[in-house]
């Protein structure tokens, strides 16, 4: 059974100061995992403009924001001008490769792509993510090869960007298996591997689910879903920090169970494409998490006898994507 981990490392705190026990941690187990990146500026405090959404301040009170972010973050975009995540982070982000981890990109802006994306047009979305694709370039010297959307926010025209991009894989969904997705009636080629799993920031607090039965919750369901591709997501700023013990207690249930536990990029090399079924994405909510999410929806049994063709997507002439 393969499980990947991904983690999300959505601000300047969870770059500087929640990245390094989660990669002691890591080094001490053996383990691997896909590390994707804010990119450009922390605006963390822009996001309580979503207190009018239904469940965002439930989860507030149950997630204890303040304690997992800090005042300094939350004030980030409003009462304080937003650091740069990659100028300031820079380092920080090249020892995690350094370290034998898979990086990629999770945004430019956190909150401007998480609030906007949705409902954006073409021309914003790829200014967003040829911005993140060029610092991305900057700090690492390549281009990314992985995309994972800040808040499982996507459109129709970013999926149709991942291809045109090169990216050679992504995470950008919710759902319950690795599938090709299809969009506007054609199947793509970049493949989705979703986050299966729930997090802990979406359990923790939970009036049914005491704080001790959090990680037997979700040992328990592991062995229940489909064994290939299960992609649990952690934050650098909650499993780096203070749910450490808790993170640590999963990584040794999940290795007990017989788990391979690694990076997206070994599901990847596990997958025959071919295989892989083509399937619609969705906007749906997840139990747990405020609004709504690109989620993985039924299969398209138009292209489900077929294999997907190699794609034909724009070439980098100088290790940069263009769109």
């Amino acid at each position: 059974m393969q499980l990947a981990l991904k983690v999300d490392v959505d601000t300047l705190r969870g770059t500087l100061e929640g990245l390094p026990p989660l990669l002691r941690l890591l080094e001490r187990r053996g383990l691997r995992a896909s590390f994707l990146f804010s990119l450009g500026p922390d605006h963390t405090g822009r996001a309580l403009r979503r207190a009018f959404r239904p469940g965002f301040l439930g989860k507030v009170r149950r997630t204890s924001v303040l304690r997992h972010y800090g005042l300094r973050t939350l004030m980030y975009g409003t009462l304080l001008p937003g650091p740069d995540i990659g100028r300031r982070g820079a380092a920080m982000m090249r020892s995690v490769r350094s370290a034998g981890h898979e990086v990629g990109i999770h945004t430019y802006d956190h909150v401007r792509w998480q609030d906007g994306v949705a409902n954006a047009n073409e021309s914003w979305t790829r200014r967003e993510m040829q911005r993140a694709a060029e610092r991305f370039n900057d700090i690492f010297g390549a281009p990314a090869t992985v995309h994972g959307a800040a808040g499982w926010q996507m459109n129709d025209h970013a999926f149709r960007l991942l291809d045109s991009m090169q990216f050679r894989y992504a995470s950008d969904t919710r759902g319950r298996e690795p599938f090709i997705p299809v969009i506007g009636g054609v199947a793509l080629h970049c493949p989705q591997f979703p986050t299966t799993l729930p997090t802990l920031d979406e359990l923790v607090g939970r009036d049914d689910l005491p704080h001790s039965d959090v990680v037997e919750h979700l040992l328990g369901l592991a062995p229940t879903a489909p064994a290939r591709g299960q992609v649990y997501t952690l934050h650098a700023e909650l499993e780096g920090l203070a749910l450490a013990p808790l993170f640590e207690r999963l990584l040794q249930g999940w290795q007990a169970l017989g788990f391979r536990v690694g990076a997206l990029a070994d599901i990847f090399a596990s997958l025959d494409l071919a295989t892989v079924p083509r399937c619609q994405v969705l906007r749906s909510s997840v139990a747990g998490r405020s609004g709504v999410l690109s989620v993985q929806g039924a299969r398209d049994n138009v292209y489900n006898s077929a294999p997907a063709s190699p794609g034909d997507g724009v070439a980098r002439a100088d290790g940069v994507a263009r769109i």
